[in-house]
C-alpha cells in the first residue's frame, strides 16, 4: 500500500479522495487551498507558511497537487521535497506549474519524479515504482465488457479515471447496444460531470476519446 497526498483546491480534487477512498487500499490524506488566489503570488512560500498546512501530507508516497496556479504549484513540490515525498503528478497542465525548468530542477534537487497532466485520466505507467503503483488502478481507463445477444451487459472496471467517471460511465452503458456504446461512453463522461476544460481540443474531450477508446478495445476484445 502506498500512501497518497492531495492538494486540494475548492471542488478540484475532492471527488478523487472519495474515489481513492471508496475503490483502493490507498492511504489517503489531504490539505485545502484557498479556492480564490490573487493572480501574481510575490512570495509563494510565505503565502503557504501562513495557510499552516499539515506537513504530515507531504509525506505521502506521492503528492496528487490540484493547486492550479503557477506560482503556488512551485512551493508545494518544494514542500514535497522537503518532507521525502517519492512523486508528484501535478494536474491542470503545464501553464498551472510555473515552468518545466523549475520542476526539472526540483526533481534533480529531492531524486523526485514529478509528472503534469492536463487531465488525470491520461496517468499510465511511466517507469516510476510510485507512479506505476497508483497507475496500476487510476488513470488511463481500461474496462472488460460482457456481452449478451448484443447488448452489454456488464461492465467491470479494471483501471479507472482517479475521478470516478469511469465507474460512473460503467454503471450506465449496461443494456446499450455495442454499436451505440463507444460513443455513449464517451457522452457520460462529458456528463458526469467531468471537470476538465471545456472549449478547447483537450480537457474534457480528451477524457471523452479516451473512455471511447477503451470501451472500443473492451468490445475488440
Amino acid at each position: 500500500m502506498i500512501s497518497i497526498g492531495v492538494v486540494t483546491r475548492g471542488k478540484y480534487g475532492r471527488r478523487l479522495i472519495e474515489n481513492l477512498e471508496s475503490n483502493s487500499d490507498f492511504s489517503v490524506s489531504s490539505i485545502e487551498l484557498p479556492e480564490l488566489l490573487p493572480d501574481f503570488i510575490e512570495d509563494p512560500k510565505e503565502f503557504v507558511k501562513c495557510l499552516n498546512p499539515d506537513k504530515k501530507v507531504f509525506s505521502s508516497d506521492l503528492i496528487i497537487a490540484y493547486t492550479l496556479h503557477p506560482d503556488l504549484t512551485p512551493e508545494i513540490v518544494r514542500l514535497a521535497g522537503e518532507n521525502d515525498a517519492r512523486a508528484v503528478i501535478i494536474a491542470g497542465g503545464m501553464s498551472r506549474t510555473g515552468g518545466r525548468k523549475e520542476l526539472d530542477e526540483l526533481s534533480e534537487k529531492y531524486n523526485m519524479h514529478i509528472e503534469v497532466h492536463e487531465i488525470c485520466c491520461e496517468i499510465g505507467e511511466c517507469g516510476d515504482d510510485i507512479v506505476d503503483r497508483f497507475a496500476s488502478c487510476f488513470g488511463i481507463p481500461q474496462v472488460n465488457i460482457t456481452v449478451r445477444n448484443g447488448i452489454v451487459s456488464k461492465v467491470d472496471v479494471k483501471r479507472g479515471a482517479p475521478c470516478g467517471s469511469t465507474q460512473h460511465m460503467a454503471k450506465s452503458l449496461i443494456g446499450k447496444s455495442i454499436e451505440d456504446a463507444p460513443a455513449y461512453a464517451g457522452l457520460l463522461v462529458q456528463q458526469y460531470p467531468c471537470r476538465a476544460a471545456r472549449g478547447t481540443r483537450g480537457g474534457i474531450h480528451k477524457a471523452a476519446q479516451l473512455h471511447k477508446k477503451a470501451v472500443e478495445k473492451a468490445l475488440r476484445d
